[in-house]
């Protein structure tokens, strides 16, 4: 009997591809993220294949979801460092997730000027000719838009994300 048929199915090696099935991670992708050092390597069958532990599916589980809630990868590095130590301080982690929060807030505020400048576009187009079309027209001339605005908010939003992950939190 193989050793992985011994151990209940919870806490027995998988392949890759199970691990991906499992987490609905693409194989391509749990292979970026051990490049990249947030998912350790797994140990080696003696075929050379990686096996992948309980451990693995449980921070991989940790990343998807920390990605699907929007969080760099340089924030889900940190917090797994974090989270590796579970008597340390959850100080950092609260300000990991308040940055974050800000930075939400920032992109809703700016998807919202977005928004009511698309809708004042699609409501001003007479839907017929592409020569008299509303929509076309500011496209190609940005003074035709109510707010300037909506353009410095998105190129701001980005400017202070990117800060952000350049001081690390």
């Amino acid at each position: 009997m193989k050793n992985s048929e011994r151990l209940p199915d919870r806490d027995r090696a998988r392949s890759i591809g199970e691990l991906g099935k499992q987490t609905g991670t693409k194989v391509q992708t749990i292979r970026y993220y051990e490049q990249i050092g947030i998912l350790p390597e797994p140990a080696r069958t003696a075929g050379n294949q990686r096996s992948y532990s309980r451990a693995h599916a449980d921070r991989l589980a940790f990343i998807r979801h920390s990605r699907e809630l929007g969080f760099s990868l340089d924030a889900i590095r940190t917090l797994l460092d974090l989270s590796d130590d579970p008597n340390r301080s959850c100080e950092q982690a609260d300000r990991i997730a308040r940055h974050h929060l800000q930075d939400v807030n920032a992109r809703i505020e700016s998807l919202a000027v977005l928004k009511a400048e698309l809708e004042r576009m699609i409501r001003q187009c007479r839907r017929q000719k592409i020569a008299d079309c509303r929509i076309i027209e500011v496209l190609a001339d940005h003074t035709n838009c109510t707010t300037e605005d909506h353009h410095k908010r998105t190129v701001a939003t980005v400017a202070l994300r990117d800060l952000r992950l350049r001081n690390r939190f």
